[in-house]
């Protein structure tokens, strides 16, 4: 396997919306700002290891819950 290929990607829009969650609500949970969950959501930014810990505390998930390659 080519790690360098790997790319972690995230259902963080599709479990927060199933939460009834706003972008902005989640930034508030989680000490970020509305951009950086955006960000996330969209793949153009990947969330530090706190961060996605953090982002599953929030929304009672476990990272495999949210995070895939």
């Amino acid at each position: 396997m080519d790690t360098n290929k790997l790319v972690l990607k995230n259902r963080l829009q599709q479990v927060r919306k199933k939460n009834k969650l706003s972008q902005r609500q989640l930034a508030e949970m989680t000490g970020v700002s509305r951009t950086t969950i955006s960000s996330i959501e969209t793949g153009q930014f990947n969330p530090t290891a706190k961060l996605a810990l953090t982002l599953c505390y929030a929304l009672d998930k476990k990272f495999e819950d949210l995070f895939y390659f």
